[in-house]
């Protein structure tokens, strides 16, 4: 009986291991857009200047609402300022409701953004790694060309990042939205 005493903190040594080895996991980026096979918003090569307006729409339950808004800002402003979309882009925020959207003058066309999910993914129980997470981003775009208030092109990305094994906390959102939007924007999606 006491060799079992023993080795005690030796099995619990190993499940900690285990454990541990879990969280350590791979990601795996997936992204979606709906409609598919859009074409890449961005056109780094042309001398265009663009406008972009984000806003929320975030469900009813939503948590910690002021700390992913900033992420989201920050990771927006991160993505069009890292140049890779547009000869220049200005970036504003916009109120949630407003739905009456026109270029502004000296612009080339206006992006409108509405951001609907950013945040960290857990699951725990899910697979044999005992927890899957991620992050996961979901932001609905609009491109709007100079002299129409409607929206030529409308379609929503969702990017996701985890898996089995892994766990993210809040830390990466703002690079997490950066991601997404050059996954959905940049990148033409498709066969």
């Amino acid at each position: 009986m006491q060799s079992w005493f023993r080795s005690l903190p030796l099995v619990a040594s190993l499940v900690a291991a285990a454990l541990l080895g879990a969280c350590a996991g791979t990601a795996t980026t997936q992204v979606t857009l709906t409609p598919p096979d859009q074409a890449p918003v961005c056109q780094p090569q042309a001398a265009l200047k663009a406008s972009v307006f984000w806003r929320t729409q975030w469900r009813a339950d939503q948590k910690d609402v002021p700390e992913r808004e900033a992420a989201a800002a920050q990771g927006i402003t991160r993505f069009f300022a890292d140049g890779g979309c547009f000869a220049s882009a200005v970036v504003a925020r916009v109120e949630a409701g407003r739905s009456d959207f026109s270029v502004p003058a000296g612009a080339d066309l206006l992006i409108v953004l509405t951001v609907r999910e950013l945040g960290p993914t857990v699951k725990l129980l899910s697979s044999a790694a005992l927890v899957e997470g991620g992050t996961e981003v979901v932001v609905d775009v609009a491109v709007v060309r100079p002299g129409r208030r409607e929206a030529d092109r409308e379609f929503s990305i969702r990017w996701q990042d985890g898996g089995p094994g892994v766990v993210k906390g809040v830390q990466t959102l703002p690079s997490d939205m950066a991601a997404a939007l050059k996954a959905g924007l940049l990148t033409r999606q498709g066969p």
